[in-house]
């Protein structure tokens, strides 16, 4: 719905704010409507925040250097914030990710006129969430305080070492990001954090091999759709299909979201800064590798090979 309106105000470009408001919807599937809406206002406010800092960085010319100074810390905030709140898909990628493409894409409007593109679109996404509630009306007997725990203890502790993982990781991935001088460094940013959100050892190696594979298989059907040269308005139509089985499959099977996922991206980056397909995509698997090996490696040295336990 944000994207049909978009399109009828003439600003498909906008797009790429209205989806990262509109993955607040991905948030509390499967809970009872109370404990939904608690972790989806908690997300909008991760994902408007995001796309706000990274507005904010484009907006003030920060460049790479800006990026990478404010993004590990960015990262390490949200993670405690998605901890607290149990978030689940879990821990802050989304919002990690939305900071780094705001800010890594020209200004093409006012900074409060993006936030409230990403702010709307995130308030439609909890108003759907939350609409089956006015129809059934349960209780709210349990109430979000006694399934939401505190932050203390062991919980704490492991939740402020996850923090210091995600720094380590999107800061070490941004720097070497850099060095490739593509100008895309906040993927690389972005995919060192997918291990860090595996709850065991294994869990974090599949999350970073799946985030590998499924974005390679993600690059083809980017180029399929990318190289028919189609308008905007068609483009925009496929962003709303791809977004979609995005949502479906991300708590599901993460691999294959991403070969929809991956599309996605790079459609909605593609009509923010239009640009030499090849360029986009070359750029996006070459970010990814760099990014997924490096949060491996973090996640081994610094999680270790078994789960963490929080209490």
């Amino acid at each position: 719905m944000p994207l049909l309106v978009l399109l009828a105000m003439g600003r498909p470009d906008l797009s790429i704010y209205a989806v990262f408001g509109a993955f607040t919807g991905m948030y509390g599937r499967d809970e009872r409507h109370q404990l939904r809406l608690f972790h989806q206002l908690t997300a909008a406010v991760l994902l408007v925040s995001g796309v706000a800092v990274g507005a904010v960085l484009a907006a003030t010319h920060a460049g790479p250097l800006g990026l990478l100074a404010i993004e590990p810390l960015a990262a390490g905030v949200a993670s405690l914030a998605a901890d607290r709140a149990n978030l689940k898909p879990v821990g802050p990628f989304f919002c990690i990710f939305a900071l780094g493409a705001c800010a890594s894409v020209p200004p093409i409007a006012p900074v409060l006129d993006v936030v409230a593109v990403a702010a709307v679109a995130a308030a439609f996404s909890v108003a759907v969430g939350f609409a089956g509630w006015a129809r059934r009306r349960p209780s709210w007997e349990a109430g979000v305080r006694r399934v939401v725990p505190v932050l203390r203890g062991a919980r704490l502790r492991v939740a402020l070492l996850h923090a210091l993982a995600y720094v380590l990781a999107v800061g070490a991935a941004g720097a070497a990001g850099q060095l490739t001088g593509n100008g895309h460094g906040y993927w690389a940013m972005a995919a060192a954090a997918v291990p860090l959100a595996g709850a065991d050892f294994a869990g974090r190696i599949r999350r970073g091999l799946n985030r590998i594979l499924g974005t390679f298989l993600g690059l083809g059907v980017t180029a399929l759709i990318l190289y028919q040269h189609p308008a905007a308005v068609l483009l925009v139509v496929c962003i709303a299909a791809l977004q979609f089985p995005s949502e479906l499959f991300m708590t599901r099977h993460y691999g294959l979201a991403l070969v929809f996922f991956t599309p996605l991206i790079l459609i909605m980056t593609f009509l923010a800064h239009p640009m030499d397909p090849g360029t986009l995509i070359r750029d996006r698997g070459l970010e990814t590798l760099i990014g997924a090996i490096i949060g491996m490696v973090v996640a081994v040295l610094l999680l270790g090979r078994g789960r963490l336990r929080s209490s």
